[in-house]
C-alpha cells in the first residue's frame, strides 16, 4: 500500500486504517483513567493485549469497536447507494445492515447481528426504524452522546476537500441519529475529515475548517482546546491541562464509568456544552503538530472514551498523511485480528468520491452556462 500513487485513494486507506488503528490501540483502556492506564500499561505506544491478560475474546491484540464496525457500514451505504447520502438513504440502507447481517465481531469471537454489540445510542437507529419515524427527525429524543461522530469519517472522504458540504451532508444524515451537540459533533468530525484530504491541508487549517462549521457549544470547546494545545508540544504532558479545559463544556463527569448508562444530565440536549470525543482529538492533533502516531498515543492514554478519541484523531491524521504514516504490521494486525481487508472498500470509496465530483463539476457548469444567459 506504500507504493500506492493515487493520491486519493492513498489518504483513503490512510483514513479508514487509522481510524482503525487508533480504535483497537484505545479499546483495552477504554473508560480507564490515566493514572489506572499507567499503573497497568505503563504508556500505550502499541497494540496491547487486554485490560484483564492475554485473550482470544474482548477489547485487545488489535481488535477494533462498534467504532469501526459502524464506519464499515456506513461506507457500503454509500458505496451501494452510489451517490450522496439524506437521512431517507441512510436510514433506510444501515438499519438493516446493522440488524439482519451477520458479521464477525472478533470481540466476541462469533458471527453475530452488530445491533447485539452496540451501545444504547446506537440501537436507537433500529428502535426507530421500527417505530418508522421520520428519519429527518428520528434522532430526537436520543441520548446525546459521540454515537453518530464515531463513524462520520465517511462523510468527509465523500466530500473530500470541502468541509463545507461534508458538514452539511452529516447534519443531514446523523439527524436520523442524534441531536443537539451529538449532531454537531459527527458534522464536525466530517468537516475536518473533509479538509484533510485536501493535498496542502495542514493542522492549522484543519481547526480553521472545524471552526468554520462549529456552533454553540462545540465552536467554542474547540477554540479553546486547540488555544490550549498550541502552547503544549508532549501529548504525555498535555492529558491533565486538555482534561482541565474541557471539563467545563462536557456533559460526563470524571468518573466516567459510573455516567455509562445513567440518568441525570449526562445526556441532554444542550447549546452550551460539547461532546469530548471531537475536540480532544483535535486538541491532541494540535499538541503533535498532526504526527499521526503521537496523536492516537495522547488519545488512547487521556482514557475515558479513548477509542473513540483515538478513532477520530487517527482518521483525521490518517488522511492528513496518507497510508505511508502507517506502521504496517499495524495495518496487519488489523487485518488479521479483525478478518478484514480493507483496501477493496478504500478502492470503492475512492471511485465513487472521484465520480460524485466530476457530476458535482459538469452541474456547476450547467448552473453557470444558465446563469450567463439569465443574467444576461
Amino acid at each position: 500500500m506504500s507504493d500506492t500513487p493515487d493520491l486519493l485513494l492513498n489518504k483513503t486507506l490512510g483514513c479508514l486504517y487509522g481510524g482503525a488503528i487508533g480504535d483497537a490501540l484505545g479499546a483495552p483502556a477504554e473508560g480507564r483513567t490515566p493514572e489506572e492506564i499507567r499503573a497497568r500499561y505503563g504508556y500505550i505506544t502499541d497494540l496491547v493485549e487486554g485490560w484483564d491478560g492475554p485473550s482470544d475474546l474482548g477489547k485487545g491484540d488489535g481488535r477494533y469497536t462498534d467504532d469501526t464496525h459502524m464506519v464499515q457500514l456506513l461506507s457500503r451505504c454509500y458505496i451501494e447507494h452510489g451517490d450522496h447520502l439524506d437521512a431517507h438513504a441512510f436510514m433506510r440502507r444501515i438499519v438493516p445492515m446493522m440488524a439482519q447481517e451477520m458479521r464477525w465481531v472478533p470481540e466476541r469471537g462469533r458471527e453475530m447481528l452488530l445491533v447485539e454489540r452496540l451501545f444504547y445510542p446506537e440501537k436507537w437507529l433500529y428502535m426507530r426504524w421500527l417505530a418508522n419515524a421520520d428519519p429527518r427527525y428520528a434522532g430526537v429524543g436520543n441520548m446525546v452522546n459521540c454515537g453518530a461522530a464515531m463513524y462520520a469519517a465517511p462523510v468527509g472522504i465523500i466530500n473530500a476537500c470541502d468541509p463545507t458540504r461534508a458538514y452539511q451532508e452529516a447534519v443531514d444524515v446523523f439527524s436520523a441519529h442524534q441531536v443537539s451537540f451529538g449532531l454537531e459533533a459527527a458534522a464536525v468530525q466530517a468537516a475536518c475529515v473533509a479538509e484533510a484530504f485536501k493535498p496542502e491541508a495542514s493542522v492549522s487549517s484543519i481547526i480553521d475548517a472545524a471552526l468554520n462549521v462549529a456552533k454553540d457549544g462545540t465552536a467554542d470547546c474547540i477554540a479553546v482546546i486547540a488555544e490550549k494545545a498550541s502552547t503544549l508540544t508532549d501529548w504525555r504532558e498535555a492529558i491533565a491541562p486538555l482534561r482541565e479545559v474541557m471539563r467545563q463544556y462536557d456533559t460526563a463527569p470524571d468518573d466516567f464509568k459510573s455516567a455509562r448508562g445513567q440518568g441525570g444530565n449526562h445526556w441532554t440536549p444542550s447549546r452550551e456544552h460539547a461532546i469530548e470525543e471531537v475536540p480532544i482529538a483535535l486538541g491532541f492533533l494540535v499538541v503533535t503538530g498532526g504526527d499521526y502516531e503521537e496523536t492516537i498515543f495522547g488519545a488512547t492514554n487521556y482514557g475515558r472514551d479513548n477509542d473513540s478519541i483515538a478513532g477520530m484523531g487517527g482518521a483525521i491524521a490518517g488522511a492528513l498523511h496518507g497510508i505511508d504514516a502507517l506502521r504496517p504490521e499495524w495495518v496487519a494486525t488489523i487485518n488479521s485480528a479483525n478478518r478484514i481487508d480493507l483496501r477493496p472498500m478504500a478502492g470503492d470509496l475512492a471511485d465513487l468520491t472521484r465520480q460524485l465530483q466530476a457530476e458535482q463539476s459538469a452541474a456547476a457548469q450547467a448552473r453557470r452556462d444558465a446563469f450567463a444567459k439569465l443574467a444576461g
